[in-house]
C-alpha cells in the first residue's frame, strides 16, 4: 500500500459498488476504503464486513467525516446530481459511475458544482480504457487508417430471468431509454473516441423479451462530425454476452470481436493480421487516474464536460426513437 492512499466511501451499495471495490484493492493502494453508505441496513453491513470498513449511519456521517477525501457514487442516476452536489458542498472530490445523469440539465449542475467547489469529478468509461481500443486509437491518430469512413458495433448480454424490475436499472423512469443508456452509452463513448464527435443519431428500439416497461434492443445509426458513419446494437436479448467493434478506413480496418480478438487489415494486403493485446485492468485503471487527479497528477480523462456530450448522443437517439426521425445531437444539448 502506498504511503498516502485516498481514503474514500463508497455510496450506494449495489452489484456495481462491488465491482469497483474489487477494483479499489488492485490499485496497489491508491485508495482505500474506510467507510460505506446505503439506505439499506443489510447491504452496507454486508459491504463493510467484505470490504473491512466502517457502516455510515447517514450520509451525512460520511461527509462530515474529515479523513474522507473522495466518494466513489453508485447511487441510481436520478440521485447524482443530490448527492454530487452535497458531496462537492463538503469538500469531496467525486468518482461517479455512467452516466453523469439522465438528463443534460442535471449533468451540467453535477460539473458546475464540481468546478464551483474545485474538486475532481471523473467519470467511470471503463470501455474506452480497454487495450483493443487503446491499440486502434494510437493507429488512427499516427494516420494508420487514412481517413476515417465506418464502423459498426455491437454490445450485447442475456439477461432473461436475470432482471429485478423493482430496481431502477430496468425501469424507463430510472434508465430512460433502456438498454441504450445502460450498455449502448460504453460502445457510443468507443465510437466517438475512435471516429471523433456524433453530430445527429438515428434509432429506433424494441421491447421483444424482457419484462418492464423499457426496451431491450435498441440500433442506433450516427452520423460523425468528420463525415463518418457508424452503427451501434445494444441488446439485452441475446443469447449470450457479446462485443463486437469494427472501424473502417480508406487505408486500413479494425476487426474486434470479444472471442477472436484485435485484428488489422492494410489496403492492398491480402490477409489481415493479429494484433496481440493483453488483457488490462481498466477498472483499476480509472481508480488509480481519479486518486491521481486528486492528489493534483493528472486530469480526469473523462470529466462532466466530456461525459455531457456522451449522454447527448443516447438523449438524441431517445428522442429519434419518440419521434421517428432524425434528431442533431445540439438539439438536445
Amino acid at each position: 500500500m502506498t504511503a498516502n492512499p485516498v481514503r474514500v466511501a463508497v455510496v450506494g451499495i449495489g452489484w456495481w459498488s462491488n465491482i469497483l471495490a474489487e477494483g479499489v484493492l488492485r490499485t496497489s493502494g491508491a485508495l482505500q476504503i474506510d467507510s460505506c453508505y446505503s439506505r439499506s441496513t443489510d447491504k452496507r453491513s454486508s459491504f463493510a464486513d467484505k470490504y473491512e470498513c466502517k457502516a455510515a449511519n447517514s450520509y451525512q456521517e460520511i461527509l462530515e467525516d474529515e479523513t474522507i477525501e473522495g466518494i466513489i457514487n453508485t447511487t441510481p442516476n436520478h440521485v447524482h446530481l443530490e448527492t454530487t452536489r452535497q458531496a462537492a458542498a463538503a469538500g469531496k472530490h467525486v468518482f461517479l459511475d455512467k452516466p453523469i445523469a439522465n438528463t443534460i440539465s442535471d449533468g451540467r449542475e453535477i460539473t458546475r458544482v464540481c468546478k464551483d467547489a474545485g474538486v475532481v469529478l471523473s467519470i467511470g468509461y471503463q470501455r474506452r480504457r480497454q487495450s483493443q481500443f487503446r491499440w486502434i486509437k494510437r493507429r488512427i491518430d499516427a494516420g494508420g487508417f487514412g481517413r476515417l469512413v465506418q464502423a459498426e458495433a455491437n454490445i450485447s448480454r442475456d439477461r432473461e430471468g436475470k432482471i429485478d424490475l423493482s430496481s431502477w436499472r430496468y425501469q424507463e423512469a430510472g434508465m430512460p431509454g433502456g438498454v441504450m443508456l445502460q450498455i449502448g452509452i460504453h460502445y457510443t463513448d468507443v465510437l466517438e473516441m475512435l471516429l471523433g464527435p456524433v453530430t445527429a443519431v438515428s434509432a429506433m428500439s424494441a421491447q421483444l423479451v424482457l419484462p418492464g416497461d423499457n426496451p431491450d434492443v435498441s440500433n442506433l445509426v450516427m452520423e460523425h462530425e468528420n463525415g463518418a458513419i457508424s452503427n451501434l446494437t445494444a441488446s439485452y436479448a441475446s443469447a449470450s454476452e457479446y462485443y463486437m467493434m469494427n472501424i473502417y478506413g480508406k487505408q486500413a480496418s479494425a476487426f474486434y470481436n470479444w472471442f477472436d480478438g484485435l485484428r488489422y487489415f492494410e489496403r492492398g494486403k491480402d490477409q489481415p493480421v493479429v494484433v496481440p493485446c493483453e488483457e488490462n485492468d481498466e477498472i483499476a485503471e480509472e481508480l488509480v487516474e481519479f486518486a491521481d487527479c486528486i492528489r493534483g497528477d493528472r486530469v480526469p480523462e473523462m470529466g462532466g464536460e466530456g461525459a455531457i456530450k456522451s449522454l447527448a448522443v443516447i438523449r438524441a437517439g431517445v428522442l429519434s426513437v419518440e419521434e421517428g426521425r432524425r434528431v442533431e445531437v445540439v438539439e438536445v444539448l
